[in-house]
């Protein structure tokens, strides 16, 4: 049973990481981000609060958070574990999850931190770009389309997502630096918090999360 949680700042690398480690251990990958552009896309009435926030580079309220993720974790398809992505932001939102825990008596079995300068996350970030049609993503620098501005896969618009530009991007960064970091002192305290350059390369990352966490 694999109980995560995934932290770092904006563009350390979480999203591939987290990909490669629900399938290297069966859990279901839980993403708040993931969760708020599906009610974006459908237009519901959370959705669109959310994106009031998320277009600014400004982390979404608690209080439309906590309570939407535990309803999450009480899903038949957690009950060997899951990855949390994105969730806890906040110390108070820290907090809240170890309420649920112990409620169910239950504990983390890691939270994995995956750091980088900001210098390169920076530039990594802004570089971003994505398929309008089938969201496959490109960069810039790294992997651009054959053709700019045409998806290589299907064809359609390759655009940067509001939350990429660089006014937007240097707010996120302060914003993690203000409410997001003082997570990782909790989980120091804690003492259930490993460190992880995300600066190694794909395949070095994933080799320490799985060195970490155990086969």
């Amino acid at each position: 049973m694999c109980r995560l949680v995934l932290l770092g700042p904006p563009g350390a690398g979480k999203g591939t990481q987290a990909v490669k480690i629900v399938e290297e251990y069966q859990i279901p990958h839980i993403s708040t981000g993931d969760i708020f552009r599906m009610n974006i896309k459908e237009g519901t009435a959370l959705g669109k609060k959310a994106k009031e926030f998320m277009d600014k580079g400004e982390l979404v309220p608690d209080s439309l958070v906590v309570d939407l993720v535990r309803d999450r974790l009480e899903a038949e398809d957690c009950k060997n574990g899951f990855l949390l992505d994105g969730f806890p932001r906040t110390v108070y939102q820290a907090e809240e999850l170890d309420k649920y825990l112990s409620e169910k008596n239950l504990n983390l079995t890691k939270v994995i931190d995956i750091y980088a300068g900001e210098d390169v996350l920076f530039e990594r970030m802004i570089g971003r770009r994505v398929c309008k049609n089938c969201g496959a993503p490109y960069h810039i620098k790294n992997m651009p389309p054959k053709k700019e501005g045409i998806c290589d896969r299907c064809g359609g618009e390759v655009y940067q997502r509001a939350d990429d530009t660089e006014e937007t991007v240097k707010n996120r960064f302060e914003v993690y630096n203000k409410q997001t970091k003082p997570l990782v002192e909790y989980y120091e305290n804690a003492g259930n918090i490993v460190h992880i350059d995300g600066t190694i390369g794909l395949e070095n990352v994933f080799a320490s999360i799985v060195r970490i966490v155990g086969a």
